[in-house]
């Protein structure tokens, strides 16, 4: 599965699209509940431009007396949400995953916990045979590229063979099974946001766009970055359009780097979620149908179970015991010798509480690690 093209010009990438894994699981939970009622057509996903078709998604017709699809899934569950730069444009681009967020639900799935790790986190990846790679120590965002090398074809890197590299990887730091996950591009993101009538969000500092100009154009390109007016974001209450969504959560030349981005990333999952479950798609299918087709060939799903199974079981979270967690780090080395980033022993020790189930006591305890929406 390899991931669909994109302008040139969105070389960045990759923020919101994590954004999308989350909205699309929360669209598919409602296209099931839909078809539950009584429509029984199939929910295909487009498969990415140039890549091999995925095994279809479609939601079968249940039985009268039959359980709904996931029924059976009680939790724990662990889902790997990751944007990945492809520059497309570039023959042989290896794909680096440039957000990379873990979404857990505890067992009973009555809450969720979404987190992000830093793409320059220093972990230790694993031997990957089957991409040749002898594993080492460097940076997180490498494991996608060193994973989707293919031994004889230096210029067809797979994304989806580096999806696998990058789930062990993550799931090796972090102690957690990853159940499924979701691989997203930026295609379609604008059109996503719009289909939806835009999204609120409370901008919580002031951020001032490297890319765009007030008028949404792309600012002209110049030595060291880009020149012309600038796009900003004044803190307080703001509706975004698509462009307006994609380009805040993309920003981190700003105080607070990429933690504010992966903290503005969260916020936009968050108000996304809150936007489609408010807008109570169940009840409308003509609007479930504008926002599935507005996520296009977007997502690509990798997992064991079905979306739809997953979609259905998730759709019981409630909105309110959705809980965004900031994990603190710091910088691995200085000037000329920096390695990347480290979580900080209060970062760590979510993780650890994480998985004895303690999370809430540990938020409780150390409240700033809770990122406010």
């Amino acid at each position: 599965m390899v991931l669909g093209s994109m302008a040139p010009r969105r070389r960045w990438l990759l923020f919101g699209l994590t954004a999308l894994a989350i909205v699309a699981l929360v669209v598919a939970g409602t296209v099931v509940i839909n078809r539950l009622a009584g429509d029984d057509t199939p929910q295909r996903a487009a498969p990415a431009a140039g890549s091999p078709s995925p095994s279809p998604v479609s939601t079968p017709t249940p039985s009268p007396t039959g359980p709904p699809p996931g029924a059976d899934i009680a939790g724990p569950l662990n889902l790997l949400l990751v944007g990945v730069d492809t520059r497309v444009s570039v023959p042989g681009w290896e794909p680096h995953s440039d957000a990379v967020l873990v979404l857990h639900v505890p067992k009973g799935l009555g809450k969720a916990y979404l987190f992000s790790l830093p793409r320059d986190l220093v972990v230790d990846i694993p031997a990957f045979p089957k991409a040749g790679y002898p594993g080492g120590r460097t940076k997180l965002t490498h494991a996608m590229s060193y994973g989707s090398r293919v031994p004889g074809k230096p210029k067809q890197p797979n994304t989806a063979q580096g999806y696998e590299l990058l789930r062990s990887t993550v799931s090796g730091y972090t102690g957690l099974r990853i159940d499924a996950g979701a691989v997203l591009t930026f295609n379609g993101f604008d059109r996503l946001v719009d289909s939806l009538g835009g999204v609120d969000i409370y901008v919580d500092q002031r951020v001032a766009s490297m890319h765009r100009r007030p008028d949404g154009k792309h600012r002209q390109s110049a030595p060291g970055g880009y020149t012309g007016p600038q796009m900003v974001y004044e803190k307080g209450e703001r509706h975004l359009n698509g462009w307006q969504a994609l380009d805040y959560a993309r920003q981190r030349y700003m105080t607070g780097g990429d933690y504010a981005r992966q903290r503005h990333q969260q916020q936009l999952i968050r108000a996304l979620t809150r936007k489609i479950l408010d807008e109570g798609l169940a009840r409308q299918p003509e609007r479930v149908d504008q926002v599935v087709a507005a996520l296009g060939n977007t997502l690509i799903y990798v997992g064991g179970r079905r979306i739809v199974d997953l979609a259905y079981a998730l759709s019981n979270v409630p909105e309110n015991r959705f809980v965004l967690v900031g994990l603190p780090g710091s910088g691995v080395g200085r000037g000329s010798a920096y390695r990347g980033e480290q979580l900080t022993a209060t970062g760590r020790g979510f993780l650890t509480e994480l998985r004895a189930g303690r999370a809430d006591a540990y938020l409780t305890k150390h409240p700033t690690l809770q990122v406010k929406t």
